[in-house]
């Protein structure tokens, strides 16, 4: 049972909040954490998880890290269903890949538009907090008892209080990459987390971006309370490169791994890397990424310096192909209608062209190993 949204306050200041409506109060991070704690088993699979996604970024386990799903959870009862079969498919090529599954909450708008679950769970302006958080730590909880590793983007530096300890992997976005909140919040999150190169393609902040989360920190945020505080971190040692594309072209070919390994050991940082195979790398085109993703495959199936370097691909899909308009008034009024277990963001690929880029992957990755195998002997 959802409990009662907390009495806002009005504001009233002859010189500060001048434009601020309202404050909201949001339950405490160990409040929900104990209404919604994790489960032994959910606990395993994040802890397992971890272990495992960093076994693969250093080169100590040889499989392939897929981080599959859709490009935002707005229904959980689409996403669990989609859950449920990227399970299936997980535990079939366990031996070739570990398949981490994409659960974002929060979105980036370039103007405005539905920011995601967390901020607005009813799809409809409401932006009932509480509720979002309530519905991502509940999904979360839900992926893992199926023994599936969750992954998340992380947009800010609050929401993390409430969901971090639930998440096996974390990504920062191409626009957040430079910044120094987020840079601050990696470096005491307890997962592995990739940046992203820059919307331009760039690769330098993202370098930086690496170096600076591996360094101690300290900075504003909130305890586990919901009290403000200094937050000061050990650094995180597992921070990695995402290559996406930017508005120069796609980045995912061999030349491109290659160039982003070599910058990357030539600051002594991690030279293995994720290659995200939708966004710029294909043009938002679901179809395009499909094919990205298995020409990413072709290329590891080689063998080499550079298809070694590829520890992981990202993909966006969900059970219905392509992208739905979600106009949240239009919705709120009940004048629209959403398809069931199709994006209301980006373009994802359906689920029958997932299960075979999934499987044509879990082939390379097998492949990749057989050349290891041969040249060191």
């Amino acid at each position: 049972m959802t409990p009662p949204r907390t009495q806002s306050t009005t504001i009233d200041s002859s010189t500060g909040n001048l434009r601020v409506a309202e404050f909201t109060p949001l339950p405490a991070p160990a409040d929900l954490l104990s209404e919604l704690p994790l489960s032994e088993a959910a606990a395993s699979t994040v802890a397992r998880g971890r272990d495992e996604v960093r076994a693969i970024m250093d080169g100590l386990d040889d499989r392939l890290l897929v981080i599959a799903g859709p490009c935002s959870i707005h229904d959980p009862e689409a996403g669990l269903e989609y859950a449920t079969r990227l399970a299936a498919v997980a535990r079939e090529h366990r031996e070739d890949m570990l398949v981490v599954m994409r659960t974002y909450f929060e979105k980036p708008r370039t103007t405005v538009g539905w920011k995601g679950l967390i901020n607005d769970p009813n799809l409809d302006g409401s932006h009932d907090i509480a509720a979002g958080l309530r519905a991502s730590r509940r999904f979360l909880l839900d992926v893992l008892e199926l023994g599936l590793p969750t992954a998340t983007e992380f947009l800010e530096p609050i929401s993390p209080q409430y969901t971090a300890d639930a998440i096996v992997w974390g990504a920062i976005g191409a626009r957040t990459t430079e910044s120094q909140i987020h840079r601050q919040l990696v470096s005491g999150l307890s997962m592995p987390v990739g940046f992203k190169n820059g919307t331009d393609g760039g690769l330098q902040v993202a370098i930086d971006a690496c170096g600076a989360a591996a360094a101690a920190q300290a900075f504003l945020g909130i305890d586990d309370g919901g009290r403000a505080a200094l937050v000061a971190t050990s650094g995180n040692p597992d921070t990695h490169l995402i290559l996406r594309g930017g508005s120069d072209g796609p980045n995912y070919g061999a030349e491109h791994v290659a160039a982003a390994s070599a910058k990357m050991a030539g600051k002594g940082l991690n030279p293995r890397l994720i290659v995200d195979a939708s966004h710029a790398n294909s043009g938002k085109d679901h179809h395009r990424q499909a094919e990205v993703a298995l020409e990413i495959g072709s290329h590891l199936a080689t063998g080499g310096a550079s298809a070694d370097a590829v520890a992981g691909v990202m993909l966006e899909s969900f059970l219905v192909g392509g992208a739905q308009a979600l106009d949240v008034a239009q919705f709120a009024a009940g004048r629209t209608q959403l398809v069931y277990g199709q994006s209301v963001t980006d373009k994802c690929m359906e689920w029958d062209v997932t299960a075979q880029v999934l499987t044509g992957l879990a082939g390379a990755a097998r492949q990749r190993r057989v050349h290891k195998s041969h040249s060191s002997n």
